[in-house]
């Protein structure tokens, strides 16, 4: 695997999925990004930014991220962010993620955010849908709904995607990452 055919995906990291079950993976995807950055890779944020009528709005009766500050990206992560907007799931639920991987001949796709169980999952997902390679990074995602779902996320996507799909930060090849500080 060439350097350049792999990008790093931030899932989410926005003010209204930071809680207090989320928080403590704030430090190291900023963390992750520094490294991953300072080592030449290429990083996507996505945004998601819900709006009135939206089946999250109809089905499950969620309104909440529909405005600043909740959409803002967390103030850890400003100096690192170049962002894709979405109103769905996954980096790749409408073109803008598909172009964007396609263009850049992406093929390992390093995925990292809140929420692991929702965002994340379907984001790994779609990549392995689109014969991309995903990886999980699992110590640099969280859910806002707590420790068991975030769990319960990774059990669904090692289903999805395959076990040895599930890495942690320290499983990222060096070449990816540089050595750690």
């Amino acid at each position: 695997m060439s350097e350049n055919s792999a990008v790093l995906v931030v899932v989410d990291v926005q003010n209204g999925f930071v809680r207090e079950e989320s928080r403590h993976v704030v430090p190291v995807i900023a963390d992750l990004v520094s490294r991953w950055q300072a080592a030449g890779g290429d990083v996507v944020f996505t945004r998601y930014i819900n709006y009135q009528g939206s089946p999250f709005e109809r089905l499950i009766k969620w309104r909440e991220l529909m405005d600043s500050p909740q959409i803002d990206i967390a103030p850890e992560l400003l100096p690192y962010t170049a962002v894709i907007d979405k109103k769905m799931y996954s980096l790749f639920a409408d073109d803008k993620g598909k172009a964007l991987v396609s263009e850049r001949g992406w093929r390992d796709i390093y995925v990292c955010g809140i929420a692991t169980e929702s965002c994340v999952l379907k984001t790994v997902v779609d990549a392995f849908e689109l014969d991309l390679t995903p990886w999980l990074v699992e110590d640099a995602s969280a859910s806002h709904a707590g420790k068991a779902v975030h769990e319960a996320g990774v059990l669904v996507t090692q289903r999805f995607i395959g076990e040895g799909q599930i890495i942690t930060i320290k499983d990222i090849p060096t070449a990816l990452l540089g050595a750690p500080e």
